[in-house]
């Protein structure tokens, strides 16, 4: 990985990690005091394009068989594409930022970095990630895993 891509990477993580915290205070709290995705008031939040291509790539990545590593990489580069070029509202974003957390935390298990988790584990919490997202934004034609 490049010097370029490590920066990406460490500002989505970043931008993933600091944002429950905003959307706690936009919209309440989980049980726990956790920030929990929600919708926008009954409805889903809007998307952009950079945002639908990126997590179109992610989920379609997860059906080509690919090995847990060079999953992990692809679900890596593309959450840091979503993070420099999706430009969404502070709420949107806010929650969006809660299934980026999701996916960069899948892509770790996969790559064997968090203890008691498999990389199995990650593949399947990237999924979820990308069920909730289909759940909770806006975007045309999303299939579920």
């Amino acid at each position: 990985m490049n010097r370029i891509s490590k920066s990406i990477l460490a500002l989505a993580v970043a931008l993933a990690f600091g944002a429950p915290a905003i959307a706690a205070e936009t919209h309440g709290h989980a049980a726990g005091g956790e920030a929990q995705l929600t919708l926008n008031y009954g409805k889903k939040w809007q998307t952009d394009a950079p945002l639908r291509q990126g997590m179109e790539n992610i989920r379609d990545a997860l059906g080509k068989g690919m090995k847990y590593e060079a999953l992990a990489a692809e679900v890596t580069a593309e959450v840091a594409g979503i993070v420099q070029n999706c430009k969404l509202e502070p709420e949107a974003d806010a929650q969006l930022h809660l299934v980026i957390a999701e996916l960069v935390a899948g892509a770790e298990a996969m790559e064997g970095k968090l203890a008691d988790v498999t990389p199995r584990d990650g593949a399947e919490r990237v999924a979820k990630a990308l069920n909730a997202y289909g759940e909770h934004f806006d975007h045309a034609g999303w299939k579920r895993l």
